[in-house]
């Protein structure tokens, strides 16, 4: 299969996860709020407990991928088969029910948490299809890097068009426009997937048959460069959905600038394409780890670039700037650290565990997103946010609390806990042991 067009196939599948996880991410507290109805407090609270619900479904969709075998693949199949779902769901969020309040909440409760399982149903296989794609380290590094250049389109999208898609269909009327608007993006959304689907192939099988053990015995897989993994995982996603959500609450209330909303969606992803364009080139002239602790350091800069130069239009866009090579720098490469900590358990430990390795990582990620948004809401009643309304000096001081400090303070959780991560220096070990197994020939022994 042609490389670009398996690496461009890869990639649309994340595109399409984004029309929806970033439109969450980034405008679904606001539309709780100001257009379904309902307050911070409450609204942020849904959206933690439903992503911790939907933690436990990503721990069986794991489970399921791991011990799935059809001509197809593994994982290939669940783009097919969640697609419709996905849509479905993604629509019924995004409506708003002309029910009393409590039925309306219960209606909030059900629909996002059904719309995070359909999310979990293709997005999981996602996450694990790349070490059967091509045993080939530098190709999976371009995967990961295509996959997250879509993602990143993905989000520019959502975050410069949403608005203005939803003020046109809905002409007044923010119900009927999110409506429309979210249908949209999920029929795109099953077209990118069945995408997807035909455009890859899963032709790396791991060295040993999935389904063969137990849960018990494939939680034992587990090992330490996964754990990080997980809590770099944790850590990325609460930085994302805070940053994301409190964005516009920063620009329209501390500086005053909604008319800045669609450059800000745009600029500030797009900004993040030159880095994605160059970390296969990064990640092979220095080691993965070094290039995220790069990325933490870079985001700060950058942070701190938007805080002292707030009020310079030139400024802004800097750190803006500065911050988009950040965030996706780390965005980036934490995903291409998953196929290392993926073969990582089948060289140590003997286990083909890519399902069980992915459904953490998701059950990590469904807690960081719901707890980022619960945070994000329980600020905004701590410091009095009136919704549509003057805020208060108190207001805004912990807005830019949430958009600013908390993030910085997130990055440099990210680098004391990549410290520790010493993968990159048993990847060619790990490529010549995994490659001898495949072969049939007889394994390393005592390997550390």
């Amino acid at each position: 299969m042609n490389k670009w067009k398996k690496r461009i196939g890869y990639g649309a599948g994340d595109f399409a996860c984004n029309l929806v996880f970033s439109t969450m991410a980034s405008y679904l507290l606001f539309f709780y709020t100001d257009v379904f109805g309902i307050s911070a407090t409450v609204a942020g609270t849904l959206m933690l407990v439903t992503k911790i619900i939907d933690a436990f479904a990503d721990t069986g969709m794991g489970l399921l991928v791991d011990r799935t075998r059809t001509r197809w693949g593994q994982g290939r199949p669940y783009f097919i088969i969640g697609a419709i779902p996905f849509a479905v769901f993604t629509i019924m969020t995004f409506m708003v029910p002309d029910f009393s309040m409590s039925g309306k909440i219960l209606w909030a409760y059900i629909t996002y948490c059904l719309l995070n399982i359909a999310y979990t149903v293709v997005n999981i296989p996602l996450n694990t299809i790349v070490p059967r794609l091509t045993s080939d380290n530098h190709e999976r590094n371009w995967l990961v890097s295509t996959r997250m250049i879509c993602a990143l389109i993905g989000t520019a999208l959502v975050m410069s068009i949403t608005t203005p898609m939803v003020n046109f269909f809905g002409q007044g009327d923010n119900q009927k426009g999110y409506f429309i608007t979210m249908t949209i993006y999920g029929i795109v959304a099953v077209l990118v997937f069945v995408f997807t689907f035909m455009n890859t192939k899963e032709v790396v099988p791991p060295t040993v048959q999935p389904g063969k053990s137990s849960f018990k015995q494939d939680f034992k897989g587990l090992t330490g460069p996964a754990v990080i993994f997980f809590i770099l995982n944790f850590l990325y996603f609460g930085l994302f959905v805070i940053r994301n959500t409190t964005v516009i609450y920063y620009f329209t209330y501390n500086l005053g600038r909604t008319d800045w909303l669609m450059f800000v969606g745009l600029f500030g992803i797009l900004s993040g394409l030159p880095i994605l364009l160059i970390l296969p080139w990064l990640q092979k002239k220095m080691p993965k780890k070094n290039v995220l602790l790069l990325s933490t350091v870079i985001y700060i800069v950058g942070d701190f670039v938007i805080y002292f130069g707030k009020s310079s239009p030139g400024l802004l866009i800097a750190g803006l700037a500065i911050t988009g090579l950040g965030i996706y720098g780390i965005f980036g490469t934490t995903f291409a650290i998953q196929p290392d900590v993926i073969d990582y358990s089948e060289y140590k430990n003997n286990r083909s565990i890519a399902g069980m390795i992915a459904a953490f990582q998701g059950f990590f990620v469904k807690v960081s997103l719901g707890l980022g948004s619960a945070i994000v809401g329980v600020i905004l009643k701590m410091g009095g946010y009136i919704p549509n309304g003057k805020q208060t000096e108190t207001a805004l001081n912990y807005i830019e609390m949430s958009f600013i400090w908390i993030p910085l303070v997130i990055c440099v959780l990210i680098a004391i806990t990549m410290i520790p991560y010493k993968l990159d220096d048993k990847r060619a070990e790990m490529d010549v042991e995994l490659e001898r197994r495949r072969s049939g020939a007889v394994p390393i022994q005592n390997i550390r």
